[in-house]
């Protein structure tokens, strides 16, 4: 199941039930503020990036990555995991 537009699994965010979201595919301004990976999914028309032709892009990558919010990749995992279903 897709969960978000970045491959993070909103589902074990613990920000999901204590901020009440719905995860960045159901909702139209984020708690969080503005995401440029929101942004280029849905001018572009997409799910996800996994569905994109430049998928990994650097932005993807640089947000995946990142120092503080990051997970090493498992968002590109994800995303590719999606993609072939």
């Amino acid at each position: 199941m897709i969960e978000s537009r970045c491959g993070i699994y909103c589902s074990e965010c613990e920000y999901q039930k204590s901020m009440g979201c719905k995860g960045c595919m159901n909702i139209e301004n984020p708690f969080w503020g503005k995401c440029k990976v929101k942004e280029c999914c849905e001018s572009k028309a997409i799910n996800h990036c996994g569905e994109c032709d430049e998928f990994p892009c650097e932005l993807l990558k640089s947000f995946s990555y990142d120092e503080k919010e990051g997970d090493n990749g498992l968002r590109i995992v994800h995303c590719r995991m999606w993609a072939k279903k």
